[in-house]
This record gives C-alpha cells, structure tokens and sequence, in this order.
C-alpha cells in the first residue's frame, strides 16, 4: 500500500499546509519533570486500581484465579515496561506508543496504537469520576446525594491544574499519590493481623467447570476471565513515556521511571490481593466496591482505620483520575500535531499546556459519566483498547529490533525479543478474555475504533506533517534505508 506523503510545514509546500509558525504554536514546557515526579506520575496512574475494581475477579476466577491471573498480567506489564524503557530512549517524544508504533509500523500502524491508547485516556477518567462520585456520596462528604455534581467538579477542577501549567500538575499528582500510597501501606499492616490463609480459598466451588477445586473454583477457564481484573493492578503505567517532550534528559530518565513505577506497583499489588482477601475472605469482598474498608470490618461496624482508609480510596481515585488526564491530553496533543487528528486540538496555551488537548477528552468524559453513570462498562472499554495498544506497542519493539539492528539504544531491554515476544502473547490473550468479561464493552470499543480508521483511511492520512517529531523520525529511518540499499 502506497503511504501519502506528509505535508510540509515550509512555506511553499502543499496548499493548506502549516507554516513555520507551525510547531511553535504546539510547544510544550520542556524540563519540567525529573526521574521522581516521573515515577509517581506512573504509580499514580494505577494506584486507584489498588483500592476497587480488582476484586471483582474473585467473581470470575476465585482467588487461585486472579492470583495466577495477576502473575500473567504482572509478567506481560513487566515485559512491555522493559521493551518501552528501550523505545523511549530511541524515541524521547510526547507521542510514547503512537510513535513508537509510528517509527515501527508505519501511519497505519501508529494510528491503529494510538487511537487504542486514546480511548483508555478518555475513557477511564469518566469512569474514575463515577468512582469518586460513589465515594464523596457514600462518606456523606457535602451533603451530595446524587454523583454529577461530583464528576463536574473533578472534570473542572483538575483540567484547570493541569492548564496551570505541567510542574504544578505533576507536584500536584505527586502529593496525592503519595498519601494513598502511605495508605496502602497503612492498610497492610493493620489488616495482616487478621491474615488467615483458608480465607483466601473460602468461595463455593462450582463442580461444574472444568478443573475446579478450592483453589480455582469456577475452573481453569476462570483464569483466562480475570484477566482484565489482574491488569487493573497495573493499568496504565504505560503513559510515563508521554511526558517525554517535557522531562528533563528524557533519554536517560524515562527508562529509570518506567522501571521505579512498576517495581512499586508489583509490591502494592501482592500487598493488596493477599492480605485482602486473607483478612475478611475471598466471598466477603468479592463484590465489595471497596474491598479494603471490607477487609478492615470484619463485623460489618467501621473502626478509626477503615475510615482512614475509605478517604485514601478518594485520594487514590483523584491521583488516578489527575493522571489519567494529562496522560489522554499528551496523546491526542501529539496525533493531533502530526495531522492524525484535527490540528487545532494541538495548539497550546502561553502556559504551554495543550488547552484544547485537555478540554475536548474533559468534556466528552464528563458527558459519558453524566449520563450513563456506568463505570464499569467504560472501565472494561478503556481496557479492551489498552490490550490493542499493548499488543501494538510489544510489536513495534520487535520489529524495530529486527529491522533495525544498528538503531542506537541508550538502554536496552533485557532479554531482547523474547521479552517483547513475551509481552505480545499475553496482550493478545487478554484481548480475548475481555470477550469473556464484558461483551458489550468490547463492541463498543470496536464500533469507535471503526470510526476512527474511517476518518484516518479517508482524509487524515493524507493530510500527515512532515515537521512533527514522530513524523520527522519516520522519514529519517526511510532516508537512511534507501542510502543503504544505494
């Protein structure tokens, strides 16, 4: 298939292409962040994940399930991360997987990743503010009986940190990140007194499936189910290469926050499935929407640490859900500068913050959450595009590894392509299982994908420009393949 060319950002070039003006009009606040506001950037985009939604698959797998289910999904986030701290050291710019997918697969290729990418960004913010929602209602905090309110005010009150500027809104996630974190630590100390091991195996087994016992009771297929909940251990992470353009020497730094935030998540992770479900029992919290506060009140009555807890459950969501924000703002920011998307969402403000990048996916959010009120169908969207992204992203590693031998690598990730490989395996069977979960979400997330290649196959991919960084890097790899066929 032939490729249309990029336009030009000279004068000069096609009819209708930018100006010189062009780039400096989508500039970023280069040098902002460092390798710690970069780690808690990337903690803080899972750490909500910790506090609600993973124990809901206990209802798809049982504890031994999700366990294992965890351990797969821990293992492919850990491959990706090591084959993403290689990319982004090649490819230090705001379009983290789109432009890796870009440099690897081709516009088609990097379009496909990141409207994936986009629609976790989107979506799971809308979601997130649901959650805060359910929580601010059920701590009884201003008097809020109804959650719209509360999705507004997220909505507003965040966007407008993070068109402040991006340091104040990394120090601002930071902060937050750091207290529900503390809590979590909190919370396992003060449950693992009531820790006993049969609580964990303590669900009805269904004789029925196939290789059920105490430990898998819904069977091995219950595996596969819970899938999607061991990722929301992790979810996310992926973004830390999106604040590349504004870290401060990204070639060296991205790598080392990649690799902090996901040792981080693993300990939270193990920390919080089995002393959980250890405290109150695997059937008591299955269900829970907030599984934590359950393990701590084993007679139902709410002590001086479930409160605590409940409160850093909030400042978990709000950490998440501040992230998440910048994370979708930097995405559709960097498809929208290199005319994947319409140009004018790129443009940024005197703050050098992408103003429409943030408004747009805010608005669209806040229009889901208000009147479907489904966090979990959004949820499980934003987690059938991620596995797509995953896949895409694993892919790309491999073959740039292969095309490219001699591509300069400041860090290299360990294992090569059988690390990658790995990572590819396991997003493409998590892809699957979200079938098993939520088939409805999955349709829907197919339907918006079918709309975006559409208006990618019909007009965007002719309208490419040449000057954007990923498309800059795109055309050097050709210059140089066709000086070396020559």
């Amino acid at each position: 298939m032939t490729q249309a060319r990029p336009e030009s950002s000279k004068p000069g070039g096609p009819p209708g292409g930018p100006g010189d003006d062009y780039l400096e009009k989508r500039a970023l606040r280069r040098g902002s962040a460092g390798w710690l506001l970069l780690t808690g950037l990337g903690v803080a985009y899972v750490v909500s994940g910790d506090f609600s939604g993973w124990n809901f698959g206990l209802k798809e797998g049982g504890f031994g399930g999700l366990a294992i289910a965890t351990v797969l999904m821990g293992v492919m986030y850990v491959c990706m991360v090591f084959s993403l701290a290689e990319l982004s050291s090649i490819l230090p710019t705001a379009g983290g997987g789109y432009g890796f997918a870009r440099r690897a697969l081709g516009p088609w290729g990097g379009f496909l990743t990141g409207t994936a990418i986009l629609i976790e960004y989107v979506l799971a913010p809308a979601a997130i503010s649901i959650f805060i929602g359910g929580y601010v209602e059920s701590l009884g905090l201003f008097g809020l009986t109804s959650g719209w309110p509360v999705y507004l005010v997220c909505f507003v009150l965040f966007i407008g940190i993070h068109l402040w500027g991006v340091g104040e809104a990394l120090r601002f996630s930071f902060l937050v990140t750091g207290i529900a974190v503390a809590a979590l630590l909190i919370f396992a100390v003060g449950a693992v007194t009531e820790f006993d091991a049969s609580s964990l195996n303590d669900i009805k087994v269904d004789t029925g499936a196939f290789g059920s016992n105490s430990w898998l009771p819904y069977g091995v297929l219950g595996i596969w189910a819970a899938f999607p909940f061991g990722m929301w251990f992790f979810l996310g992470v992926e973004g830390v290469p999106l604040a590349a353009e504004e870290t401060r020497d990204p070639v060296r730094t991205l790598p080392k926050a990649i690799r902090w935030s996901m040792a981080i998540l693993v300990v939270l992770a193990v920390l919080t499935l089995f002393i959980s479900a250890g405290a109150r029992g695997s059937e008591a919290i299955k269900a829970a929407d907030n599984p934590l506060v359950e393990a701590l009140q084993p007679d139902g009555k709410a002590t001086g640490l479930s409160r605590v807890i409940n409160y850093a459950g909030l400042a978990g969501l709000v950490a998440s859900f501040f992230s998440l924000i910048f994370a979708g703002s930097r995405q559709l920011f960097a498809l929208s500068r290199a005319g994947y998307l319409p140009r004018f969402l790129s443009l940024t403000s005197r703050r050098k913050a992408p103003y429409l990048g943030l408004i747009v996916p805010g608005a669209i959010g806040f229009a889901l959450a208000a009147s479907t009120g489904d966090g979990a169908l959004m949820l499980n969207v934003a987690v059938f595009g991620a596995t797509i992204s995953y896949a895409l992203m694993s892919l790309s590693h491999i073959v740039l590894r292969r095309r490219e031998p001699g591509l300069e690598r400041p860090y290299r990730t360990p294992g090569g392509i059988i690390t990658s490989s790995i990572a590819l395996v396991l997003a493409c069977s998590a892809l699957v299982a979200t079938f098993l979960v939520d088939v409805k979400a999955a349709v829907i997330a197919l339907c918006v994908y079918v709309v975006a290649i559409a208006y990618f196959g019909f007009y965007s991919r002719k309208h490419l420009v040449a000057k954007a960084p990923e498309e800059e890097f795109a055309a050097l790899a050709a210059a140089e393949a066709e000086l070396e066929r020559n």
